[in-house]
């Protein structure tokens, strides 16, 4: 790639498909990765309040949010922007193809991000960092190979319950193509703990002090210990890089000159809220991201992470979570009102869920859960903007993990009990299933696009999920039809061809054509962009339509 055709690049990252005036597609289309990224070095470290995050998104909607008023008019849904012409994410410092998109075994399921970076159990592990303030304390650590970890802990009263999402759900958002810290369960015993010189610890009053071993004891007898005496934690390896703070769910880092779509219109961002609702990350705001600069590929450039998965599955990190969990905003004004008028006689749906007695699993069910209607604690911007095709793409995701692959990742959370792991794991089957049904049934269930033996060939999700009793899934073969047609790929217009069918037809002249799918519904559509070339005929394009 020439650095001319760089900025061009870029400009398609964040512009909507169908772009009047221009080719709807290059000769390097689809691209699988975006361009590699221009130097970062510039960017410097940010924080973002907690309090202003919860009250610019519960009351300001920050971002350009679907159904908004802006200048005196209504938003109007967006496209999702930097996707290829496929309409699928580019492999980026956001987001890689992982899973759905190249099956990984179970043992690469079960190792995420990594398993060879565990803390050594060689020598000690030297605290040179406390954290007292909280239910919880924790530490920083370097263990005897010098590798640097954050030290977690569960609450006295629930053993299990943060750290064992923490692990799990980390391999499960690296399986979806996130980047995401190594989190490791460990056990250790207080003589296993050293203490580093001049490290500080802040007071009953905020006033930093030079931190003791006494110190350290107690801030041990603040979380379990097991009946062989042996401390549980949860050991997450810094990375790699230098962190320069979250990134926000809405607009872009103006100091990084690689981040030219607005966060509410990635998809890599939009379908995640499917996602979290899969696993109750009910926490997923700017505080638990993180961006980090790299150096790679020539450039140092921003890589961003998501951090901190204490508070999903049920989880508040130092507790069960609020039964109103993911089922409404931490605020809304409609049941608001409605306890309010019925004097507290009012009862919501969810508060009727039924959860486990185990002390290690928080507020996590499946039988009320709704997945189409799941919220966090407030308004994400992205989330807020997803579209039936935002949906599906993530679905589509969830979907692909089999319940053998789904028990084996709840197994890397190590819980003690095994009727708490088939809990967790039996609610997150269910939960994927259900994500299935309310987001494939969104659009036209097709997808792998491909030719075989000069026919235009596609898996249907609906029926490889056996979702097809469901209304609008009755698709054997012949529910659907193809019509095909000439594009010219420099003004957009298509030129009906008289033919029907998945065999590809004879066009000699042509240089792309298209393939208009329909179902039984006839506003879900699939339109399937071809382009001939010394190889045969090649798919580059795919547009939906519901």
């Amino acid at each position: 790639m020439s650095k001319q055709t760089l900025p061009v690049l870029l400009m398609l990252l964040a512009a909507p498909l169908c772009a009047e005036g221009n080719s709807r597609f290059y000769p390097d289309d689809p691209l699988l990765a975006e361009p590699a990224p221009r130097d970062a070095s510039k960017a410097i470290r940010r924080k973002i309040s907690d309090y202003y995050d919860f009250f610019a998104h519960l009351f300001a909607h920050p971002g350009e949010q679907t159904g908004e008023k802006e200048n005196g008019r209504i938003v109007p849904p967006i496209p999702a922007r930097a996707v290829n012409t496929l309409g699928e994410p580019m492999a980026s410092a956001w987001w890689q193809p992982r899973h759905y998109y190249k099956r990984m075994s179970l043992a690469e399921l079960a190792a995420g991000p990594g398993m060879s970076h565990a803390p050594s159990t060689d020598g000690k592990w030297t605290v040179v960092k406390a954290k007292s303030e909280g239910v919880t304390p924790g530490f920083e650590i370097l263990d005897s190979r010098k590798r640097r970890y954050v030290l977690k802990f569960d609450p006295l009263e629930y053993p299990e319950i943060a750290t064992a999402p923490d692990t799990l759900v980390s391999k499960i958002f690296h399986a979806l193509g996130y980047n995401v810290p190594e989190n490791y369960i460990v056990h250790f015993r207080r003589e296993d703990l050293e203490l580093g010189q001049d490290v500080q610890l802040l007071d009953a009053r905020g006033k930093p002090r030079r931190m003791t071993q006494r110190d350290v004891t107690e801030l041990l007898m603040r979380v379990p210990r097991g009946s062989d005496g042996r401390y549980r934690g949860g050991a997450s390896l810094y990375l790699p890089g230098k962190p320069i703070g979250p990134y926000k769910y809405s607009g872009m880092r103006r100091d990084d000159p690689n981040d030219i779509v607005s966060h509410e219109h990635r998809r890599d961002l939009r379908g995640l809220g499917v996602f979290c609702a899969w696993v109750g990350h009910d926490d997923s705001r700017a505080i638990n991201s993180l961006d980090m600069l790299h150096a790679g590929g020539g450039a140092i450039f921003v890589k961003h992470y998501l951090i901190d998965f204490g508070s999903t599955l049920g989880s508040a990190s130092n507790g069960p979570n609020s039964p109103r969990s993911g089922f409404e905003y931490v605020f809304e004004k409609g049941p608001a009102l409605r306890n309010f008028f019925s004097l507290g006689l009012w009862t919501p749906y969810w508060a009727h869920a039924r959860y486990p007695a185990y002390k290690s699993v928080g507020r996590f069910e499946s039988k009320l859960f709704r997945a189409a209607e799941w919220v966090p604690e407030y308004p994400n911007p992205a989330f807020v903007n997803r579209l039936p095709d935002d949906n599906f793409w993530a679905a589509k995701q969830v979907m692909a993990f089999t319940d053998e692959e789904i028990r084996t990742i709840v197994r890397t959370g190590q819980y003690s009990d095994p009727g708490a792991a088939e809990w967790i794991a039996a609610v997150l089957i269910e939960r994927r299933d259900k994500i299935g049904r309310a987001f494939l049934e969104g659009v036209l269930p097709l997808d792998r696009f491909r030719i075989e033996r000069g026919r235009l060939v596609f898996d249907d999700l609906a029926r490889a999920h056996r979702f097809t009793q469901s209304p609008g899934y009755r698709t054997s073969g012949g529910d659907y039809r193809i019509a095909w047609s000439v594009f010219d790929n420099g003004t957009g217009v298509s030129t009906p061809l008289a033919a029907s069918g998945a065999e590809i037809p004879r066009a000699p002249d042509a240089a792309y054509l298209a393939a208009k799918i329909q179902g039984q519904d006839a506003k879900k559509t699939v339109t399937v962009y071809l382009r001939g070339g010394a190889g045969g005929w090649q798919v580059v394009g795919v547009e939906r339509g519901w």
